[in-house]
């Protein structure tokens, strides 16, 4: 899954039903639940000082957030393949590069959008620096990217090879 634009999110078909679900889920489900826990926090007495209440408000606050990003998220949603083949860097493939030319300095990381962010797997967006400077190489071509402080750096790129979840 990536971004391609600010308005256009790229999903795999099973990234979007998982996401869709999360939503429904959100918006139906866990909005029954949250209420409740208010519900019942109210009849305790004072507010101010109620801490279940206030947990509950803040619970709830979280996932209206997180209910706004996701419709936003498939509404901009655009389902595609994933990516089958391997030696070229595209959103949805691990890609292994070497820093500055040091085959021994490397780094593993997945191309892809933070929806797909796991502990598993390191994750950099298309539109990062590194994702800008790697999208569309192949295994064995260099790639530049901009750091923070402004100067350039080089990698290589070393393998891509589609993500397998």
């Amino acid at each position: 899954m990536t971004q391609t634009s600010e308005s256009v999110t790229w999903l795999t078909q099973e990234a979007y039903d998982q996401l869709k679900a999360e939503l429904e889920y959100l918006s139906g489900p866990a909005r029954t639940e949250i209420a409740g826990k208010i519900a019942a926090a109210r009849e305790e007495g004072d507010l101010r000082e109620n801490g279940g209440y206030h947990a509950a408000k803040e619970e709830q606050g979280k996932q209206e957030l997180r209910v706004r990003q996701l419709t936003q998220l498939l509404e901009n949603a655009k389902v595609g393949e994933a990516p089958t083949t391997s030696g070229v860097v595209a959103p949805g493939t691990v890609v292994k590069i070497a820093f500055d030319g040091d085959e021994d300095d490397t780094m593993t990381f997945l191309l892809a959008s933070r929806e797909y962010a796991s502990a598993d797997i390191e994750t950099y967006s298309p539109q990062s620096p590194l994702g800008t400077g790697v999208m569309g190489k192949k295994v064995g071509e260099d790639a530049q990217y901009e750091l923070p402080n402004g100067n350039k750096a080089s990698v290589k790129i070393l393998d891509a090879t589609p993500y397998q979840g």
